[in-house]
């Protein structure tokens, strides 16, 4: 019974180990983008390029992106742009998931160029320039949403945006960090999913030919069979202005979200 008890207590250490080795090469696979985007990293001598640089490089990653989409970049794409060989641009960067790192990063800082919270006049102005500035870096570069961002690298950029956002919210007196940073994800989240759901609308007229009108025309007949059926009564009530697309949806709800904040910080201040 002692041999088998050791056997399996050494297959035990066997397999954390193995584990923590697994878990080591992950966390070591991320230092190649950490090391460039805080400037750690060596870096070429010169370019194959006169001019070219890794500002350069990531540059044109993003005019890619915003231009032809995520899935159009790769390196080969990229030293097109760039008119260099596509083995020079890997004296810069690793590859397209380091590039994604950089790129991320980089346009993160236009945010804050757009939207700045810090000159807000209160925090309800400084969450409303959050709102603003993740809704228009979305709508300036779709492709963002294509990007699992759930574990973004931190670098220079996305701290300073950071920083600028928790530096506007400051007047949220009374509220705990972590209820200020979940003021900051729930409004995120918001101007994100707007601007998802414009993305997808375009993206959709471009993918099957039909406009938004059009569209919606097509299913006239059957929606006005349904709407007298008597079968969705709260639907066949509603004004014929309802959905108008010329209501401001992002407003109105970025203002409801604002209210709700409000009342949280008067409670606060009576205590």
């Amino acid at each position: 019974m002692s041999g088998t008890k050791d056997t399996e207590g050494t297959e035990e250490v066997a397999e954390v180990a193995e584990a923590e080795e697994v878990t080591e090469a992950r966390v070591g696979a991320l230092r190649p983008s950490l090391e460039l985007l805080w400037g750690t990293g060596e870096r070429p001598a010169r370019g194959p390029k006169r001019g070219l640089s890794l500002a350069a490089v990531v540059e044109a990653g993003v005019r890619i992106a915003d231009a032809e989409g995520i899935d159009a970049l790769s390196m080969r794409r990229l030293a097109n742009e760039l008119g260099t060989g596509t083995m020079s641009l890997y004296r810069y960067v690793p590859g397209k998931t380091e590039l994604l790192d950089l790129m991320l990063d980089t346009v993160q800082g236009e945010q804050v160029a757009m939207h700045d919270p810090t000159r807000a006049e209160d925090w309800r102005g400084a969450v409303t320039a959050i709102a603003y500035g993740t809704l228009e870096l979305h709508r300036r570069h779709p492709w963002l949403l294509k990007v699992n961002e759930s574990r973004t690298l931190l670098g220079p950029g996305s701290l300073r945006g950071l920083e600028v956002s928790l530096t506007g919210l400051r007047g949220l007196t009374g509220f705990s960090d972590p209820e200020l940073i979940s003021v900051l994800m729930a409004v995120q989240s918001f101007a994100t999913g707007t601007a998802r759901r414009e993305t997808e609308t375009t993206e959709a007229a471009e993918e099957t030919g039909l406009s938004y009108e059009s569209f919606w025309e097509g299913q006239r007949p059957y929606l006005e069979r349904a709407m007298t059926s008597g079968d969705y009564p709260v639907m066949a009530a509603l004004s014929e202005d309802a959905f108008t697309p010329s209501f401001d949806h992002f407003a109105f709800g970025l203002e409801r979200l604002l209210d709700g904040f409000a009342v949280l910080v008067a409670e606060r201040a009576r205590r």
